[in-house]
């Protein structure tokens, strides 16, 4: 098994639409020349972008996030350029990115140093060969501070990871329960 570099990683995002849409070069500035925090490809991986879509955690009704049981009633959804993750608190978002993982890739989340240092942990469970869809974030504040989240603009890396073999069952195969997801899906069993 091998990390893919920048050229395998464009190669399959314009011949077969692995990542759409894609950016062939690391952007750090917007059309106005302001900073950014960088998206696109990078040597050994993609840095993906955060939408203008969250939800984001409140416990003003006492509840318990519960994997099996999960209560719509502890996020309050926000759309927004800038989006305050509370102290000691976590949001949902999604990638702006859709993927299509091939069959022989595993791809893995690092989130991407800027917002480490803020304290902010952004974290995915790895993507398995032949998911598709958006990919859900789960963005964690670890400070006592809030924290701002800048929507269109890098949140953390995927390195991409090819096998020496193909799989013998793909998440396609398992019909995996967030394939094809395009919006934030909570948990489900």
């Amino acid at each position: 098994m091998s990390i893919k570099s920048d050229k395998w990683i464009s190669r399959m995002s314009k011949d077969h639409q692995m990542i759409e849409p894609f950016s062939e070069n690391q952007v750090r500035l917007d059309e106005n020349g302001n900073k950014l925090i960088s998206y696109g490809v990078s040597s050994y991986g993609y840095d993906v972008r955060c939408s203008n879509e969250f939800k984001v955690f409140t416990n003003i009704h006492s509840a318990v996030v519960d994997p099996k049981s999960f209560d719509e009633k502890s996020f309050v959804d926000i759309e927004s350029d800038i989006c305050v993750i509370p102290p000691n608190s976590f949001a949902l978002a999604r990638t702006v990115e859709y993927f299509k993982i091939p069959r022989n890739v595993l791809t893995v989340c690092l989130g991407k140093s800027t917002y480490a240092r803020c304290g902010l942990i952004a974290n995915v469970t790895p993507i398995e060969p032949e998911f598709e869809g958006n990919v859900v974030l789960e963005i964690s504040n670890t400070t006592s501070y809030p924290v701002n989240v800048y929507s269109n603009e890098g949140i953390c890396q995927f390195l991409f990871f090819k096998s020496d073999s193909v799989c013998k069952t793909s998440y396609k195969d398992r019909k995996g329960k967030y394939m094809n997801q395009t919006g934030i899906t909570y948990s489900k069993l």
